[in-house]
């Protein structure tokens, strides 16, 4: 066999320009799988890294909004009694966050910032993840007591306090017509957690936002934290299930979840990518039949070669064997041709595109795999026909 192997290299070099025509379709076909599943694979991560590590273990329950779709869904108040039912009927549930909003204007000196401020529990933004780059977070004491502190984003930070050391500063907020003062406990790091724009947010004690701003107890959001990520998309269904019992109709509250949008746009990348793979994978089956016609001429010009072999002994195992090593030699060459050319590719689609560089193995070894079994497959014919010459009539030509 390693023979056949050498003397198929051989017979390569002697016809170059054939050989390179033979391999094209095959290189192209695997370089194109690599990089569509590559680029795919690259995606996905680059959407789990914009959206970040923090977050995806949390389904979070809105009440109302603009974007009902049943106009009449009953809403539901989002009150303790619903904490409780939440714990009750739903699985996997960590722990239940509560949290308020409103649109502040914040002011300090002859600068003015309008953003919305949310009114959060004690926890809340290390349970996000969400780090600090000075200050100190809020404590249970400022939520029972209601303490008129905040903790801004960066970007709050840097418009207010352009020479920086923001935290331990009192500011002037007014929310609606009603004035208050401030002191900035804190300012967040520049970072990226899931649902939260933590950079243009603003965030105070709720129990000052329940006291002062607005003495109804409801919450305008329920953050729902899983005790793992992947029970998300499952708690998903639940609390839909619960809400639209509870209200009686569908649509009463919304529903979102990082983790399964993330999920679903994965799905989605995922199937795109195999639909796309598979179109690019005809381009293999295009270039086994380009070898199979060549094989054929390559039998028909050496009709003395195999007369003269089988004049000499060599069976039509022998002769079947010759040409189906020497046909899968030249997928095995573009196999391994069009892995190289296809990780290179998309190493350099992915960086001109400021994508995270992602080949997937897998991918790698099926094409590799699939390229050999077309030159065998393809190359069966015409070594059969070869097997089954009469010496007399392959060495009169």
């Amino acid at each position: 066999m390693t023979d056949d192997f050498i003397d198929a290299l051989k017979n390569f070099a002697r016809s170059k320009t054939r050989t390179f025509l033979s391999l094209l379709g095959v290189i192209i076909g695997v370089a194109s799988v690599i990089v569509i599943t590559s680029l795919g694979r690259s995606s996905s991560r680059q959407i789990e890294e914009t959206f970040g590590s923090s977050g995806l273990d949390i389904v979070s329950v809105s009440a109302g909004g603009f974007m009902r779709r049943n106009r009449d869904a009953v809403s539901l108040k989002l009150n303790e009694t619903f904490r409780e039912d939440l714990f009750n009927n739903v699985t996997n549930i960590k722990k239940i966050w509560y949290k308020n909003n409103a649109s502040f204007t914040v002011t300090y000196g002859e600068t003015s910032v309008t953003a919305t401020a949310y009114g959060i529990e004690p926890g809340y933004l290390q349970m996000y993840g969400l780090k600090l780059d000075s200050g100190e977070y809020f404590s249970v004491t400022d939520e029972y007591a209601g303490s008129q502190k905040m903790i801004i984003g960066s970007e709050v930070a840097a418009s207010l306090f352009p020479d920086g050391n923001a935290a331990g500063k009192n500011v002037l907020v007014v929310t609606g017509k009603t004035p208050f003062s401030f002191k900035v406990q804190g300012v967040l790091k520049e970072q990226t957690s899931g649902m939260e724009n933590a950079a243009t947010g603003i965030y105070i004690p709720r129990g000052f936002y329940s006291k002062k701003i607005s003495p109804n107890p409801d919450a305008d959001q329920v953050m729902i934290q899983a005790t793992d990520p992947r029970y998300c998309t499952s708690m998903v269904e639940e609390v839909t299930a619960f809400t639209n019992e509870k209200s009686g109709t569908e649509g009463a509250v919304q529903i979102m979840s990082m983790q399964t949008m993330i999920e679903q746009m994965q799905q989605i990348t995922g199937t795109l990518s195999v639909m796309l793979s598979a179109i690019a994978a005809i381009s293999l089956l295009v270039g086994g039949i380009g070898i199979m016609n060549i094989m054929i001429v390559t039998v028909t010009e050496r009709r003395q070669e195999i007369g003269i072999r089988k004049a000499l002994g060599a069976s039509p195992l022998a002769i079947c064997r010759q040409f189906l090593i020497e046909s899968a030699s030249i997928t095995l060459l573009g196999g391994i041709s069009g892995v190289i050319l296809g990780i290179i590719f998309s190493f350099a689609v992915e960086y001109v595109k400021a994508q995270p560089f992602a080949i997937q193995l897998s991918a790698c070894f099926i094409s590799f795999v699939f390229s050999v079994l077309v030159g065998i497959i393809f190359g069966l014919s015409p070594a059969i026909r070869a097997s089954r010459l009469d010496p007399v009539e392959a060495l009169a030509g």
